[in-house]
């Protein structure tokens, strides 16, 4: 589900329990001035608004949102359900979250609570409701955000309260312990269960090896845990105030089915976008994208609500007193991580923070205004940002990312691949070569998330999909994906596919499993590639070079394969090791579109010796040519049919784009043609 808005809207971050009253009106009135039109309010503002339990006191929003109104800014409601207050964590205990061993985590930081304990819900329900019935009719209201960042910094739980209700998720589900006990496969080292009562979360054991398919189980218990939990305000809000206000939650975390969470429960996702930790976490591998990286986490929101909203963009330095240390964005980083952030579908998008606290855990998580509060750099590029979207922002709004090829993930084979070491740092190790070496030959590509309620309609919006790992692949879920073949799709696979089901449980089947007819292959034989071993090169057959292998090896994994279709085409042998010889790639033609399946973990010499196969064309070919540096993304509307196309350069450096047209530059206004320069950090938006 979208967002909708008329125009991309730019707003802020504010926190007026945290100010003197006398700075609120002089903020307001320089918000408006930079361009501003919403602000975020209250999500952690519990403790002020029921300083005792049952008493509420919302005179300081009151004013603060009367404040807000009369400049002209609409203000978005957070529930201030991540920062439960002292005296509710002191007189309720069971609310806190607890870790495996059993220790529970006390107040002092945020995101400390439990899902699943009643009383938190009941307390969660009633701050929930009061704020609801005190702000529905407040003039400059328009939306609401649950909670702030489901899952973030932990997203396991082992209260005695998740303990009961897993035990209760897990009997709704399974019926009876005859079928959990088949599903766990707890015959295997004498764990049957013969009571519910003797089934807990996972608990320490003596090698930290819990049962694998009991911890499939437990990532979907909490995701509906989580869904739970937001369910009830949700519901509280939808009763209260209607469809007058929207509905949202942000940020992107583990655990989580967040499109089951979108669908029931929220108006349209909101992400939170800081590109600067790739300064701290870069991308693993050669030559690592950093800031540019932070394209394919909004492409997996993108694949929420293809319209978003941004509740947290990046606008200072970061970090926290005893962790995070990111330095400051360069001059023009902030606005290219703002028009990053529009270009991949954002259509409204709040900085964090106004001005950065002066207490708190927080203090050098920096915001647009230092402590001193006078103006800075990034005041000026704040301004310079919402003049540009003045002039540009209702033509933008509501035009669509545009891709022909989608790389594609779902939640289980996510969720089993953080305990299962055979296949799941392979699906890390391809995703993030397809991504980055299309980013580099400016090809735009998506986050396609499959769920069991996708469509061959949604499939057949792509002319190519990337499914590196599907270890566990259904029946159904292979049929569906023949189905796309044979109308002509192509599908990629890679080393590990379809040997499980959808409990966990490796099938008694020739290997890839229900994808072996589609691939046209079965696998003979395989390794993992571990320790001192070395990946076996691998020889491209169409080079004819018996002694020159391709440059690149098979990584992480080799499944060797056989040939069982007179319509496979074998692409790549290895080049090395016991099965040199032996197959590696491989295609196979099904009805109009055909079948990929490479043996191995995709690296980015790979993807780019197989691009050519694929005849994708490159982003606004005819449009511009750009650099390596240079991001490209086409947004266009599906009322107008005006496309957009967006060039980022991430680099310190200018560089030079060349025009194959006559263009127009909509942030400036301006006419262009021939070869240019795009500054260092530069932005064109081109029509």
């Amino acid at each position: 589900m979208p967002l909708q808005e008329e125009t991309i809207r730019l707003g802020v971050c504010y926190y007026p329990e945290q100010w003197e009253e006398s700075l609120w009106e002089d903020d307001y009135r320089r918000m408006r001035e930079l361009g501003f039109t919403v602000i975020r309010v209250a999500e952690f503002a519990w403790a002020y608004m029921e300083p005792e339990e049952g008493v509420f006191r919302f005179d300081l929003f009151d004013r603060a949102l009367d404040a807000a109104h009369r400049h002209g800014l609409q203000v978005i409601l957070g529930t201030p359900t991540a920062t439960p207050p002292a005296w509710l964590t002191h007189r309720y205990p069971e609310v806190l979250n607890v870790n495996m061993e059993g220790i529970p985590y006390r107040h002092g930081m945020r995101r400390h609570y439990n899902y699943n304990s009643q009383v938190y819900r009941r307390l969660c329900a009633r701050i929930t409701r009061n704020m609801a019935e005190r702000f529905k009719d407040h003039p400059a209201v328009v939306g609401w955000q649950i909670d702030n960042e489901l899952n973030c910094e932990i997203n396991v739980f082992y209260s005695d309260a998740d303990h009961v209700a897993f035990r209760e998720w897990l009997e709704n589900k399974y019926g009876s312990l005859d079928t959990l006990n088949q599903v766990w496969g707890t015959v295997f080292w004498s764990q049957t269960y013969t009571a519910w009562e003797q089934v807990h979360l996972s608990r320490p054991t003596p090698t930290n090896s819990p049962n694998p398919h009991q911890t499939l189980d437990e990532k979907r218990f909490i995701s509906d845990s989580v869904i739970g939990f937001a369910r009830v305000q949700a519901d509280i809000l939808r009763e209260v105030v209607g469809q007058q206000h929207w509905i949202t939650t942000n940020g992107l975390f583990g655990h989580i089915d967040n499109h089951r969470l979108t669908e029931e429960l929220l108006d349209f996702f909101s992400y939170d976008s800081y590109p600067q930790f790739s300064s701290i976490n870069p991308d693993e591998g050669p030559d690592p994208l950093l800031d540019r990286m932070w394209s394919w986490h909004l492409s997996g929101v993108r694949s929420i609500s293809p319209n978003y909203a941004i509740m947290e963009q990046q606008s200072g330095p970061g970090g926290w007193v005893n962790k995070f240390a990111m330095p400051a964005p360069k001059p023009g980083q902030m606005r290219l991580w703002t028009y990053q952030s529009i270009a991949h579908g954002a259509d409204m998008l709040l900085y964090f923070r106004w001005r950065t606290a002066t207490f708190g855990t927080e203090i050098y998580w920096h915001g647009i205004n230092d402590y001193h509060n006078q103006p800075n750099r990034r005041v000026h590029e704040a301004g310079r940002i919402g003049q540009e979207l003045l002039r540009v922002g209702e033509r933008l709004a509501q035009s669509r990312y545009e891709a022909d090829i989608a790389i594609v993930s779902d939640y289980d084979n996510s969720w089993d691949g953080e305990f299962d070491a055979w296949h799941g740092p392979l699906s890390a190790q391809s995703t993030r070569a397809w991504f980055k070496t299309l980013q580099r030959e400016h090809i735009a590509v998506d986050s396609f998330t499959l769920t069991n309620r996708t469509t061959l309609a949604k499939l057949q919006g792509y002319r190519v999909l990337v499914y590196p790992h599907p270890t566990i692949l259904t029946e159904a879920v292979a049929l569906l994906l023949r189905s796309y073949v044979e109308a002509g799709g192509i599908v990629l696979f890679g080393a590990r596919t379809g040997y499980k089901n959808e409990h966990g449980h490796t099938r008694m089947m020739p290997l890839p499993g229900f994808a072996a007819s589609l691939c046209g292959i079965t696998v003979e034989d395989f390794t993992i590639i571990t320790g001192n071993a070395s990946a076996p090169a691998l020889r491209w057959v169409e080079d004819n070079d018996e002694d020159q292998p391709f440059a690149a090896t098979a990584d992480e994994f080799n499944d060797i394969l056989r040939v069982e279709s007179n319509s496979v085409k074998v692409i790549a042998k290895y080049a090395s090791d016991y099965y040199a010889g032996k197959p590696a790639l491989t295609v196979n033609e099904q009805g109009k579109g055909r079948a990929y399946y490479y043996g191995a973990a995709y690296n980015e010499a790979v993807v780019r010796k197989l691009l050519p196969e694929l005849g994708l064309r490159k982003t606004a070919e005819d449009i511009v040519r750009v650099p390596v540096e240079v991001e490209l993304a086409v947004r266009r509307h599906p009322e107008t049919g005006e496309s957009f196309v967006f060039a980022l350069n991430y680099s310190g450096q200018a560089v030079n784009v060349q025009l194959q047209r006559g263009s127009v530059d909509v942030l400036t206004g301006n006419a262009l043609e021939g070869e240019i320069e795009l500054e260092p950090y530069g932005v064109l938006v081109l029509v």
